[in-house]
């Protein structure tokens, strides 16, 4: 097993030279006040698809001699990986095959079309897709291009830690998103070419932590089984290539609640404009989460990508204003009379909320037969607007309660 070293990082970063986006690594006055640690932060969302992977993918297929490039090359992915692969293969005139699950929603796969792969849909997720793709690899002669246990895919990661050194000036950390430890493994190796003395710190999911439990830097509790926000980096095994790196150049991969990245998903877009996808914003989450450990130092987290589906994005920043109180459901209680819906909602527009959803409640009620409970699901400025607004409706005869 051939395991990449800081040369081929260095080399990498040559032969991408014109082919990836030297994406922008800026100093966040907000979230430093917020972390209390001076955050940079490397915007990889800003690559053509969104992600790192454009990197990794582009070095692989860089190294593809001419038979190899004209039989053409697959992947099994139903994300990133999928579109940098995408991407770069047709840039270069390569025929590429992406296999994907029958589940992955419609608009990857449309995407990954409109960049020019042929997307072949079996199996209900990727477990059942390796023996499609195997099968495809031996009828047609193709190249595989791994998503992350490749030396050429985790050198071509390394060259965003290179980026980050030439560009942040002296750190005391950097901050890496963890899947399948391809980025991971790149940075460290980038580090070791640049700057040994910085310290370079993983992130997982807790629902997905296997590196985390290898390293022995996880929670004492055990994984908890189930869908992550992060799934860009639900890995359970990762490649093998990337552990070599990774024991010997990490020391520390840290755990993060789903809460915590949900919160930094809209933290991102409310403080830096700007859209991350789950597995993105975990280095953020990180901050939130050990405190800590980065207070005082100088600490670049890596936004890795930007691809969130719109609904879930959607989701995760109503259910953020829910969590900061600017969201709240309140039952009233009034006269099932012409005009108490009118004097209900007068006195919630006095008070500057704003309605966004409303319903009477006549028959699962313990109330008389001439009373109604209105739920109301209303926008505050936050909880002691809402607080203000209940003294008013009980000030008017109201009974109100706050709802779950």
């Amino acid at each position: 097993m051939h395991v990449p070293g800081p040369a081929d990082v260095e080399l990498a970063a040559d032969r991408l030279a014109d082919g990836i986006v030297t994406t922008p690594c800026l100093r966040s006055a907000t979230l430093s006040q917020l972390t209390g640690a001076e955050v940079w932060l490397k915007f990889e969302n800003q690559q053509f698809t969104g992600s790192f992977k454009d990197r990794g993918s582009l070095r692989r297929l860089l190294e593809l001699d001419d038979d190899e490039r004209r039989r053409g090359v697959i992947a099994l992915s139903a994300g990133n990986h999928a579109q940098g692969v995408a991407h770069h293969a047709g840039r270069l005139n390569i025929p590429a095959t992406i296999v994907m699950p029958r589940t992955t929603p419609y608009a990857k796969v449309r995407r990954t079309r409109l960049l020019g792969a042929e997307v072949v849909q079996e199996g209900r997720d990727l477990a059942e897709c390796v023996a499609v793709t195997e099968q495809l690899i031996e009828s047609r002669s193709l190249t595989l291009v791994h998503p992350y246990d490749d030396p050429f895919v985790i050198a071509g990661q390394g060259t965003c830690g290179l980026e980050i050194f030439d560009q942040a000036g002296p750190l005391d950390d950097v901050i890496v998103p963890v899947g399948g430890g391809g980025l991971l493994a790149g940075v460290a190796l980038a580090a070791q070419a640049r700057r040994p003395d910085v310290e370079i710190v993983g992130v997982q999911s807790r629902h997905y932590d296997p590196v985390a439990r290898r390293l022995g830097t996880a929670t004492d509790e055990p994984p908890v089984p189930g869908p992550t926000l992060a799934d860009g980096i639900a890995v359970k095994s990762p490649g093998a290539h990337n552990l070599a790196i990774i024991d010997e150049h990490v020391r520390e991969v840290l755990t993060v609640a789903e809460a915590t990245i949900e919160r930094s998903v809209a933290l991102f877009l409310d403080i830096e404009k700007t859209v991350a996808e789950g597995a993105g914003a975990v280095g953020l989450a990180a901050l939130l989460e050990h405190p800590e450990r980065f207070g005082g130092r100088r600490v670049c987290v890596i936004v890795s990508g930007g691809n969130i589906d719109a609904r879930v994005l959607a989701s995760v920043l109503l259910r953020d204003l829910v969590r900061e109180g600017r969201i709240t459901r309140l039952r009233v209680e009034a006269d099932d009379l012409p005009g108490s819906l009118a004097d209900v909602t007068g006195i919630i527009s006095a008070t500057g909320a704003d309605v966004v959803e409303v319903s009477h409640q006549r028959l699962l009620t313990d109330l008389p037969a001439r009373r109604v409970d209105i739920d109301v699901v209303i926008e505050t400025r936050g909880s002691e607007h809402t607080a203000d607004l209940l003294a008013a409706l009980r000030a008017a005869g109201h009974g109100v309660s706050l709802r779950d």
